[in-house]
């Protein structure tokens, strides 16, 4: 984007920020000015501030469905961040907002720095236009080091961009991608996209999981791959089972797999149960069970082969957080079962459950409970004994509300048991929410979320925590290029 006339100069640097914003409304009446003048900013932030989100007035103590701060929303959205140790940076984004606004959705690009501890301003990348946090951004990085961010879009009503930056390991500046599908034996502009999960693999290109609205179910879970990331192969539609599905993604050595649910048809979209996992061990070209057999997709119906559990059998609903992919390079789901949709007691308990394929059976155990649907966190793997949970799994000044005080486990045999190692937030003033962890997590920046209150618009502050749990907050506000995060006081324990 071309710099302000000089004029402008003399204006306030806070003003000079939101100049680009303004300009892509004077510029939508300009028929000369191209998509990338009017999308892509390219500025730099003056700290690190998420956005708050809401969704769904409950008309009860809880406020909201769900609500704080969610600038690592959500579930079916990643990853957020992406170490690379050819640099030595561990580049994210996140949903951020305006000085003035706690609630404008704005796409922010950075990195922290592990050799010399810092961060630098955040690039704001491009103004959604809105303040669904449905529409954060993911992350990737290819083998060259160019650093890619899809833009997601909640439902068909806003677009969808996909940016890569103009040099490798830089967040300076970014340029959109004319990326293209495979329509028949057209290539047609991808242009909207839900629930992006973009995973770059060393050598073959990137596999995407993503959502497309009424297609022909209201959430049809779909994938689709590239070399490049410009030229895209057709969508697949993995299943369309009644109302569509919410689903998670993760790639190992040797295959790529999709956990999801379903949402049973005339119930609402608030009721999803079910327990399902399919894998491609051939990027996209086939794919079978979890032991091998075969599917024939799109999957559209309850009882079929790709099923983990009958929940619906039980009356619970089932809440996705994670998959991780074991030595043996097999499937760990991550997830929580309840009772309902609503917040509070009356849905009690929110199992955290662990389901972990053997080889031959699912070995499905619970782990613990917490107070919300969604509450969430990831899994670790440190070593094939050393698995750790980090989510915010310790009630939190906002009880039931999603969030809560965030909270290390462990367990030493596989997810069978587990035991509470490191209690990382405490006396907070705010719920901490959607702790992610990054693609290749370094022991120095190893988790990554927000805070905000549960119950009304505040502010939202992003944290990082290490391996030994130490937990750092980047700066709110920043007066030079760079800046040290703020180390926590750390909880006795």
């Amino acid at each position: 984007m071309k710099m302000p006339h000089p004029c402008w100069q003399s204006l306030p640097a806070k003003f000079l920020l939101w100049l680009p914003v303004f300009s892509m409304f004077v510029m939508a009446e300009r028929p000369s000015a191209s998509a990338e003048e009017i999308v892509t900013l390219n500025q730099k932030a003056d700290g690190y501030r998420g956005i708050w989100y809401m969704n769904q007035k409950s008309g009860d103590e809880y406020v909201y469905k769900y609500s704080g701060g969610l600038g690592t929303y959500c579930a079916k959205h990643r990853p957020f961040a992406v170490y690379r140790k050819e640099v030595e940076k561990t580049f994210f984004c996140y949903g951020g907002t305006t000085p003035q606004s706690n609630r404008q959705l704005l796409h922010m690009v950075s990195f922290f720095d592990h050799k010399t501890k810092t961060v630098p301003r955040p690039t704001l990348l491009l103004d959604k236009h809105t303040n669904d946090a449905h529409d954060n951004p993911v992350i990737a990085v290819d083998d060259k080091g160019f650093i890619w961010v899809f833009s997601t879009s909640h439902g068909t009503s806003r677009p969808s961009y996909i940016h890569r930056s103009k040099q490798p390991y830089d967040i300076d500046q970014f340029e959109l991608v004319p990326a293209t599908r495979l329509e028949g034996s057209e290539r047609v502009p991808i242009t909207n996209f839900s629930y992006m999960q973009a995973w770059h693999q060393p050598g073959s290109g990137f596999l995407c999981f993503f959502t497309r609205y009424n297609y022909p179910a209201a959430r049809t879970i779909c994938f689709m791959q590239s070399a490049d990331g410009i030229e895209w192969s057709p969508w697949q539609r993995l299943a369309a089972i009644d109302e569509g599905h919410y689903q998670i993604s993760s790639v190992g050595r040797t295959r790529a797999g999709s956990a999801f649910n379903y949402h049973p048809r005339g119930k609402g979209l608030n009721w999803r149960t079910n327990l399902y996992y399919l894998e491609t061990p051939d990027n996209g070209k086939t794919w079978t069970t979890v032991d091998g057999r075969p599917l024939e997709l799109p999957l559209t119906e309850v009882a079929n082969l790709a099923l983990v559990y009958d929940y619906e059998a039980e009356g619970l609903n089932v809440y996705l957080k994670d998959i991780r992919f074991d030595e043996q390079d097999r499937p760990i789901l991550l997830y929580i079962t309840s009772k309902g949709y609503q917040s509070g007691p009356k849905n009690d308990p929110r199992t955290w459950t662990i389901a972990r394929w053997t080889g031959t059976n699912w070995d499905i155990r619970p782990i613990t409970t917490s107070d919300n649907n969604y509450d969430f966190g990831e899994l670790w793997f440190r070593t094939p004994y050393d698995w750790r949970i980090v989510a915010p799994l310790a009630t939190g000044p906002q009880p039931y509300n999603p969030g809560g005080e965030v909270v290390m486990w462990k367990s030493s045999d596989q997810g069978a048991t587990w035991t509470k190692v490191r209690q990382m937030t405490t006396d907070s003033e705010r719920n901490h929410t959607y702790v992610r962890r990054p693609v290749d997590s370094h022991a120095d920046f190893f988790a990554f979320w927000a805070d905000g209150h549960g119950r009304q618009p505040s502010e939202s502050s992003l944290y990082f925590a290490n391996e030994e749990g130490r937990v750092f907050r980047l700066p709110r506000e920043m007066d030079s290029n760079q800046a040290e995060p703020l180390e926590m006081k750390l909880p006795e324990q």
